[in-house]
């Protein structure tokens, strides 16, 4: 009786404490929101800029629309909610580490440490390649469908609209910020010895055609974002690679 009260008081304890942290991590994130609602102008000017950037030399006069009355109010709680949740993402991690850590023993903590670090960096280098490298090719892809009236009676002209356009960006920064979180999952799996790097090896053909299927779905149906999205992801799959050996031998030479 004595040792079901204690596993039920360890039960409602860790409830306790992760209902506190979850608790914690909605406030960090009101918090930031509300302070992102006030910058949203300046953070829609941010995410417009490789639109504006990639059009500045155009003949053509170019502007961003919106065709209903509360697009643009939704649009700047969009852009506030993802700037909070990038904000904020390593205080939400922090507290999802503060939850787990007291579980784990000293060797453990070590272990997970650098996978606590690397996750923001994955992300935020996945959303650097999308704002810098992708978004500007893949403007200039899309715009070079338009076609003049000289060729027409009715010129084809791009009109983007706000929504739409942010939308479009914020996808695809989770979108490449998740799908860069690949050398941390594989080297977690590696760690519980669910996988190894040769079972990575023999699967490799299989996981190509599956990157490529994941890079269709998450990305605009254009060449431009999906190889955009595919080849990085086959790169860091072959890093994986590496860094699940390192791991084998680090276990070997325990």
């Amino acid at each position: 009786m004595n040792d079901e009260k204690t596993k039920q008081s360890s039960f409602v304890e860790h409830l306790t404490e992760l209902r506190s942290r979850l608790v914690k991590s909605i406030i960090y994130l009101f918090i930031f929101f509300i302070f992102c609602y006030f910058f949203a102008e300046n953070i829609y000017g941010f995410l417009v800029a490789p639109y504006a950037e990639a059009v500045k030399d155009d003949d053509v006069s170019r502007r961003m629309i919106f065709t209903a009355l509360h697009e643009t109010f939704i649009t700047y709680l969009k852009v506030a909610f993802f700037a909070a949740m990038f904000i904020a993402s390593p205080i939400i991690l922090t507290q999802i580490w503060k939850f787990v850590a007291p579980g784990l023993y000293k060797n453990e903590k070590k272990a997970l440490l650098p996978y606590l670090i690397a996750t923001p960096v994955l992300f935020l280098l996945g959303g650097m390649l999308v704002y810098y490298l992708i978004m500007p090719l893949a403007i200039k892809f899309f715009l070079s469908f338009e076609t003049s009236a000289h060729l027409n009676n009715l010129p084809i002209q791009l009109e983007a609209k706000v929504n739409e356009y942010l939308s479009l960006i914020m996808r695809l920064i989770f979108a490449f910020g998740i799908s860069f979180q690949l050398p941390v999952l594989l080297s977690l799996l590696a760690r519980v010895g669910f996988i190894n790097s040769q079972y990575l090896k023999k699967r490799r053909k299989y996981v190509i055609i599956i990157i490529f299927t994941v890079a269709a779905v998450l990305t605009p149906p254009d060449p431009i974002t999906q190889i955009g999205l595919g080849i990085p992801l086959l790169i860091l799959y072959e890093l994986s690679i590496l860094s699940v050996r390192l791991i084998e031998k680090k276990k070997n030479n325990a």
